[in-house]
């Protein structure tokens, strides 16, 4: 069995190479172990499920400048002739809009305000029982509003009873799942969980808690509305070019404009998180380069070790050592070596992590991915090593007889 002693000494003996192959390997580490989680992070954030159709939605603003006019009715003509088009699945008032990065948010909690309790920040649409269809979500627990707990009023002091909240949410407030039928409380306000929706996501895709939402039956119709529709697959088009049109035919005295698919609103969002995906792109690139020049770095080690001790293993060939016994002993050099770097680019990714965290507000870093690049990182390594060592273990015993 080979001896760990005599390589360690040699490895002494020509230590400058050694400890700038073991810095290379630790800063290897650390900076692919960040740079493949920031990556991944990424993707998954820009192709979550947002649980809507996000293709076939839209949203519009209406702003009524009208004296002549019940706002609270019009709404319902407006929300009548919607729905009657052929091309929409349905429509309604919504008081905020997901994914868009603007709308309302409160603690929900299971105690009425002032009382401590176990309170979820938790953003909230005040909608009609069109909602869950106008949105395109899952109902997997419950029922929808019916019309008379819809609460349509410009009475501030009136409070709806009901709410019909995430998944998410409700696991949050019940971990035991048995939340349904339950009452929470939005401020002082107690709130009867009659549905749950599967997955539905917030104004917010970066907050604390991006998928918890309730919808409110309450409508308080004003002056300044938002509109939302569900159109049948590849018309939704169609009808936001006719949306406007239709709307003042119905009452002309408003402005009705930003009209925008809920897909564009979220590419506005995520805008930031697209350009960084960029220059990740150059990170990987870059990535790429630093794994090669690693490899290239135990190569050429190798290869200069190889060199200088080809006397020494042309007599261990002569006295008999196998072929396999010299490839053994680089690669065990080369392991020595690497996990050094290996341990000190651990700890380097950790404390890189932690710093990205802190300063970039980026997740902490998985030990999954340090162990997987530290993985990666060893394989290349003994991948690098072996064709020079299969190299020394072909010196012939007479070329090292030569250079006596």
């Amino acid at each position: 069995m080979l001896e760990i002693k005599p390589i360690f000494h040699a490895l002494c003996r020509s230590k400058v190479g050694a400890i700038l192959l073991l810095i290379q390997i630790a800063i290897t580490t650390a900076i692919v172990s960040n740079a493949a989680f920031i990556i991944q992070d990424r993707v998954a954030f820009l192709n979550q499920d947002t649980g809507y159709p996000e293709h076939d939605i839209f949203k519009f603003n209406v702003m009524t400048f009208g004296q002549d006019v019940d706002i609270n009715q019009q709404i319902e003509l407006d929300e009548t002739m919607l729905r009657s088009l052929p091309e929409v699945i349905d429509a309604a008032m919504s008081s905020s809009i997901p994914l868009s990065g603007g709308g309302s948010a409160s603690d929900f909690s299971l105690k009425p305000a002032p009382q401590e309790g176990l309170s979820v920040r938790t953003a909230y649409f005040f909608i009609d029982d069109h909602g869950i269809n106008t949105y395109g979500v899952n109902l997997v627990m419950g029922r929808n509003f019916s019309e008379d707990e819809v609460l349509v009023t410009n009475n501030v002091d009136k409070r709806p009873s009901v709410t019909i909240v995430s998944q998410t949410l409700l696991n949050e407030l019940f971990p035991k799942g048995n939340g349904l039928g339950q009452t929470i409380y939005f401020g002082e306000t107690p709130l009867k969980v009659i549905g749950v929706v599967e997955k539905m996501m917030s104004p917010w895709l970066k907050d604390s808690r991006p998928d918890n939402l309730a919808f409110i039956p309450y409508i308080n119709a004003k002056s300044l509305a938002q509109f939302v529709v569900r159109t049948k697959p590849d018309q939704r088009d169609a009808v936001m070019k006719e949306v406007e049109n239709l709307m003042l035919k119905n009452y002309s005295k408003r402005v009705i404009n930003n009209i925008k698919g809920l897909d564009e609103l979220k590419n506005q969002y995520v805008a930031a998180d697209k350009l960084m995906m960029r220059m990740l792109i150059v990170l990987i690139v870059l990535i790429t380069i630093l794994v090669l020049v690693t490899a290239l770095g135990i190569f050429g080690l190798t290869l200069f070790n190889i060199s200088k001790r080809t006397k020494q293993i042309g007599t261990r060939r002569a006295l008999g050592a196998r072929k396999s016994a010299i490839i053994y002993y680089f690669l065990v050099e080369n392991a020595m070596i690497c996990g050094v770097g290996l341990i000190l680019g651990c700890i380097a990714a950790l404390l890189l992590g932690q710093l990205l965290m802190q300063h970039f507000s980026i997740a902490a870093l998985p030990p999954s991915y340090i162990a997987g690049t530290a993985i990666m990182v060893f394989v290349m390594s003994l991948l690098a090593v072996f064709g020079p060592a299969k190299r020394a273990a072909n010196i012939s015993p007479s070329i090292a007889t030569r250079t006596i």
